[in-house]
């Protein structure tokens, strides 16, 4: 496919990301976090391009704004596209926003085609995929799948709950019912890594979203003078918390090597008692841990402890290891990446499969629904900043393998359920 050959308009997603970026606070771009004026300002925009492609726009009872088109044959189910619109605080113009607006463009094109699907087609932008004002995230695509914690609705910051957000948002927190409608589910992003940039490829076809693991570490040491107290009788903290922070960088390495998608990451750092003439006496840190296989995260856990305690018998402090929180890996429907790939192919995109190692409200929907994800690239790699840039070509690329991906399983599937009732 000629880059500039789309069956797509890349001037109308353009336009609406540039519309979208402009909302934002004062002096931060790009701020436009999920419970504030700004996002709702944000839906409207959305919710008159959603009536102008045809679409019926409602919000759910999670929160969640979606658009939709009834099929030629409604009992047939849903097929839905999406992705959200709120933003980390001083974010980028991208990330979630170009897969709504990619996916509206795949209804605009069906639209002015004249082309109607025997699925209903429905547009999603989940509420708050970022972590919200309220210290969680992704809360309109767990209330989709059903999950969403009931101790959340009593979340409280500044004198509102979340229950009080998502009634704002025009939800309803008293209830939650996992979907049981979808057929399948897709969602474009841009990539957040490097990968297909570097190796100048247009789209990924993403193979799993990496589980979350975090585990603590405190080591305790002893606090002495430190202009007074021999180099070689300390019990510096530090001093082990450093060695072991260098072991985790290199197994994480040895083990990112392979195949599957890995990394480990020190991303909080403590100690004290923080003086410049004081022997550290304690260190806490928090290590981030993202493997696509959970094989990997075991044995990296494992490896961890190994090397803490020869850490600690070596140095003589005491490391204690706690693991905080952990979240599967969920795969991505095989049948939807084989799909993905093999239209990426078919117009001349190049790609590859890789996984992702941040979060997304695939993850969710693929408890209730085949789910899909397909990357685009970002300059550098770079995310979650004002720096992040996607290229209109890229995004309209990626629109253009959703739509074929969407006519192709609206056409598959509804065959398939027809040889079922015959």
């Amino acid at each position: 496919m000629n880059r500039r050959n789309f069956p797509v308009s890349a001037e109308r997603i353009a336009a609406d990301i540039d519309t979208l970026a402009g909302l934002t606070e004062p002096g931060r771009p790009y701020t436009r976090r999920a419970f504030t004026p700004l996002h709702l300002e944000g839906r409207s925009f959305l919710i008159d391009r959603f009536r102008q492609a045809g679409l019926v726009p409602h919000v759910d009872e999670g929160g969640n704004l979606i658009g939709r088109r009834v099929g030629k044959n409604p009992d047939l189910g849903t097929l839905m596209l999406g992705s959200h619109s709120d933003t980390v605080p001083d974010g980028g113009r991208f990330d979630g926003i170009a897969g709504v607006i990619a996916a509206l463009e795949v209804v605009r094109t069906l639209y002015e085609q004249g082309i109607e699907l025997e699925h209903n087609l429905e547009i999603v932008d989940f509420l708050a995929e970022e972590v919200s004002i309220f210290g969680v995230s992704c809360i309109g695509s767990r209330a989709m799948a059903g999950i969403r914690p009931e101790e959340w609705l009593s979340r409280e910051v500044d004198g509102q709950r979340l229950s009080d957000g998502i009634v704002r948002a025009g939800g309803d927190p008293t209830t939650q019912d996992a979907r049981s409608d979808i057929r399948a589910f897709l969602e474009l992003h841009i990539e957040q890594g490097p990968v297909l940039e570097a190796e100048r490829l247009s789209i990924g076809v993403v193979t799993a979203i990496a589980g979350i693991t975090r585990i603590e570490v405190k080591i305790e040491g002893r606090a002495d003078h430190a202009g007074t107290t021999p180099m070689d009788r300390r019990v510096d903290a530090l001093v082990a918390a450093s060695r072991l922070v260098l072991d985790i960088e290199a197994l994480a390495r040895t083990m990112a090597s392979g195949k599957a998608h890995f990394a480990a990451t020190v991303g909080e750092f403590s100690m004290l008692p923080n003086a410049a003439n004081v022997i550290p006496s304690h260190v806490r840190m928090l290590i981030d841990i993202r493997a696509e296989k959970p094989a990997d995260a075991k044995l990296f856990a494992s490896a961890l402890h190994k090397n803490a305690t020869e850490i600690g018998s070596a140095s003589g402090t005491t490391i204690s290891i706690n693991p905080i929180s952990e979240a599967a890996a969920v795969p991505m429907n095989p049948y939807l990446q084989d799909i993905l790939a093999d239209i990426a192919g078919a117009i001349g995109a190049g790609h590859r499969r890789l996984a992702s190692g941040a979060g997304h409200d695939a993850a969710f929907l693929a408890r209730v629904a085949p789910a899909g994800m397909i990357f685009i690239p970002c300059r550098g790699g770079r995310s979650h900043a004002a720096e992040e840039f996607a290229e209109t070509d890229d995004i309209a690329l990626g629109a253009s393998v959703l739509l074929e991906a969407v006519k192709k399983l609206d056409k598959e599937m509804s065959a398939a359920t027809a040889a079922e009732r015959h």
